[in-house]
């Protein structure tokens, strides 16, 4: 004999079984999405140094030194540092118009941004205020931290003076 009760109520227990173990839409099938990165994963480099006409064009490369990836988008900071204290050195780095496409960077890869260096030279010691320089400050986007980076050359203390300008990184 059919019993149309038991027959319902068979359907409804598989029906919530296979719904109960049923993984949910995109649940666990794909990695999470790679961090923003940060110093903890990126390090500063200078590479280049080619001149022309009282201007010097190198690029600050961060390389991916983790073993995660990690993305970078837009700009950054970049400004001359001296002293025994990493004093900044006349006006932080002007940002040149570039595309910014947000890059992934896997461990081991670099993104770069272009730097255009103008020499003192143009600017009279009154103008410029010359002052030694370590090196640069180099500030990840959205990061507070900054990485110093080697680099001996000359300054202008006058903030009214931009000798400094670069790129996103990509």
């Amino acid at each position: 004999m059919h019993h149309p009760f038991r027959t319902l109520a068979a359907a409804a227990l598989v029906a919530t079984t296979a719904f109960a173990v049923a993984p949910a839409a995109g649940a666990a099938t794909s990695a999470a999405a790679p961090p923003e990165c940060t110093n903890a994963e990126l390090t500063a480099s200078y590479a280049g140094g080619q001149g022309a006409a009282g201007h010097v064009y190198g690029r600050i490369v961060l390389r991916n030194t983790s073993d995660q990836s990690c993305w970078v988008q837009g700009y950054g900071g970049l400004s001359y540092v001296g002293g025994t204290h990493g004093r900044q050195v006349g006006a932080a780095a002007d940002r040149t118009k570039s595309p910014t496409p947000r890059t992934l960077v896997a461990p081991g890869e670099r993104v770069r941004s272009q730097v255009e260096e103008t020499s003192t030279g143009p600017y009279s010691d009154q103008q410029c205020d010359p002052q030694k320089v370590a090196g640069f400050r180099v500030y990840l986007p959205d990061e507070t931290r900054s990485q110093f980076v080697e680099h001996p050359t000359t300054g202008c203390a006058d903030t009214d003076v931009h000798l400094l300008s670069h790129k996103a990184y990509r």
